[in-house]
C-alpha cells in the first residue's frame, strides 16, 4: 500500500512524504526559565542561529524537519500552545523561538522524558519517512541531545551532531558530550557548515 502524503493528496499534512535524512531540533522551543537557563541562553542562541541556517539548507534539499520538544510536565499541552507561550513578550526563550519558528510543513513530537524516542511517536514517524540518517541539534547537549543520540544509535541510525548546533550550560559540558557521542555512537560532530546534505542522503 502506498504511503499517504503529498503524492496522494496530502490529507494529513505530510511533507515531505519521504526523506532519507531527518533534521531533529530538540527542545529549542523553550521558555528558558528553568534553573541554569541564564547560563545556557547565550550559548543556545548561538546554536539556534547555526541551526536556523542549517534548517534553511535542509528545506531546500527536501530534508524533513522534526521538532522534538519536551512537554514540560504538562500532559494536556500541545506543541502549538507551547510555541504561543514561548513567543510571548518577555519570555526569555522568545529570540530562539523566533529564529526557529516551525513552518506548516514541519513535523513535531512531544516527549515526556530526556530521549526523543522514549514514549513518543518518533520511531513511527522516522519509519514513515524512510529516514536512515539523523542530524541531531538542540539543547542540552549533555542531556536530551545525548540521550536521543544513544537511542538513535541503538536503532542503527547514522548520526550527525553538528557541534555548532547544540548547547549546554558550559563549554566543558559540550566538549564532554560531543566527544562521548563521537566515540560511543559514532556521530559525525563536524560544524554544520561542513555538512554536504546531498552527500549524506547518498
Amino acid at each position: 500500500m502506498p504511503r499517504s502524503g503529498a503524492k496522494n493528496g496530502d490529507l494529513h499534512g505530510n511533507a515531505p512524504d519521504e526523506s532519507a535524512i531527518a533534521l531533529l531540533i530538540i527542545d529549542m522551543i523553550n521558555a528558558f526559565d528553568f534553573d541554569g537557563a541564564a547560563a545556557m541562553l547565550p550559548r543556545a542562541l548561538g546554536a539556534a542561529k547555526a541551526t536556523a541556517a542549517l534548517k534553511r539548507r535542509a528545506k531546500h534539499a527536501n530534508v524533513a524537519v522534526i521538532y522534538v520538544n519536551d512537554n514540560f510536565g504538562r500532559w494536556r499541552s500541545d506543541f502549538r500552545t507551547i510555541l504561543t507561550h514561548v513567543l510571548a513578550d518577555g519570555c526569555p526563550g522568545r529570540p530562539i523561538a523566533e529564529l526557529l519558528k516551525p513552518g506548516e510543513d514541519d513535523y513535531f513530537v512531544l516527549k515526556p522524558k530526556h530521549s526523543g524516542f522514549q514514549f513518543t511517536t518518533l520511531d513511527v514517524l522516522l519509519e514513515h519517512l524512510g529516514a536512515r540518517t539523523l542530524i541531531v541539534t538542540g539543547v542540552a547537549t549533555n542531556f536530551c541531545v545525548l540521550f536521543t543520540a544513544h537511542d538513535a544509535y541503538m536503532r542503527d541510525y547514522r548520526l550527525v551532531v553538528p557541534r555548532d548546533c547544540v548547547a549546554s550550560q558550559t563549554e566543558a559540558d559540550d566538549r564532554y558530550a560531543l566527544e562521548h557521542m563521537a566515540q560511543v555512537t559514532k556521530a559525525d560532530t563536524r560544524a554544520s557548515t561542513a555538512l554536504d546534505l546531498s552527500q549524506l542522503a547518498r
